[in-house]
């Protein structure tokens, strides 16, 4: 097919009208978030140190605080979030739906989920991996032990998958007895109805809390896979991606430098480094490029804290959890957690 000039000019400003929609729909998420005046986030329905609501109602845990400073990031305040309860068979649909802006919910980055459902993982809060816990009379060493075994689990999870891999390949039998909440699986475990309670070891450590004798029980020291954690948006917002990115690594940015919730003003007034400047807004306009003031990685810090308190906090030492940092633990103490750096 030959073009003259007329048909040529038309296509143009067709290809320019095109644009035009995709660049607007490009923030549709921001701007929607701000007219409503609040953050829409999908959580657990309730897994302690990750998102579970106290005696008050009010949701606390690393995922929630994860939403929280992304509240912080946009309106300069952590409280203007709606946090919706969610189902592992729930999540994604309510998220591809639009009833929430994001899924903060202690789910795996895969490939197909990544891929195939029109969803974006952001970054990893939480580096995990499936483990296996067991009651301590029954002797259990190794996984091989658990020959013949039955296993309570949660549908709508990838730990399916991973037993299907891990075990046959093995020549180890086992029964699976499934059940669709995190809740429902530890009953089943506590009532008798498995010998073994699989899950990723962060929430293995929670629901052992919620046993009767959490003394008589123990989790196994192997890992049967690699299960990174993190929020999760919808595709085709690369601006929304980036808020929600750059949120979490401010946070980790931050206790790599020393910055910390008490010490933030001060150290925003007097920056001990670029670094601190370009983090907390006095150099550059980072914030600017996202569509948020230059101050976006201060409030963060100042109203939540930094990754080390958050983490600290919520699944870690000072909370009933006690989870040590492990992977989680910073790049340069050990661990294998890395933000890029601000720039």
């Amino acid at each position: 097919m030959r073009y003259n000039n007329k048909t040529l000019i038309a296509l143009s400003v067709a290809t320019l009208g095109l644009a035009a929609v995709s660049t607007t729909a490009s923030a549709a998420t921001l701007d929607e978030v701000k007219e409503r005046g609040n953050l829409r986030c999908g959580v657990n329905v309730g897994l302690s140190g990750f998102s579970s609501p106290d005696e008050n109602g009010n949701w606390q845990g690393l995922d929630v605080e994860t939403c929280r400073a992304v509240s912080s990031a946009i309106f300069g305040d952590p409280e203007k979030v709606v946090f919706t309860p969610l189902t592992a068979k729930e999540r994604f649909t309510a998220l591809q739906s639009g009833e929430i802006d994001v899924l903060s919910r202690n789910t795996t980055w895969t490939a197909t989920r990544d891929n195939s459902l029109g969803l974006n993982f952001t970054t990893t809060t939480f580096y995990d991996g499936q483990g296996f816990m067991v009651a301590k009379d029954l002797g259990i060493e190794s996984l091989e032990d658990l020959d013949g075994a039955s296993i309570c689990i949660q549908s709508g999870t990838t730990h399916e998958l991973n037993l299907a891999d891990y075990f046959p390949s093995r020549g180890i039998d086992i029964n699976t007895v499934t059940f669709d909440t995190p809740d429902q699986t530890a009953q089943g475990f506590a009532s008798g109805r498995c010998d073994v309670l699989t899950s990723d070891t962060s929430q293995l450590s929670a629901l052992r809390l919620q046993l009767p004798e959490p003394d008589s029980v123990e989790i196994l020291t192997e890992l049967i896979s690699k299960e990174p954690l993190g929020p999760v948006v919808r595709q085709g917002d690369d601006q929304w991606l980036d808020i929600v990115q750059w949120s979490v690594f401010a946070m980790v940015n931050a206790e790599e430098l020393g910055v910390t919730s008490d010490n933030v003003d001060e150290m925003q007034q007097n920056p001990p480094n670029p670094q601190v400047a370009r983090l907390l807004g006095d150099d550059g306009n980072y914030g600017e490029q996202m569509g948020l003031e230059n101050d976006w990685a201060y409030d963060i810090i100042a109203q939540v804290g930094n990754y080390g308190e958050v983490f600290s906090a919520t699944v870690g030492e000072e909370s009933p959890l006690a989870i040590g940092r492990g992977m989680n633990a910073l790049w340069n103490e050990g661990g294998i957690l890395y933000a890029p750096p601000i720039r």
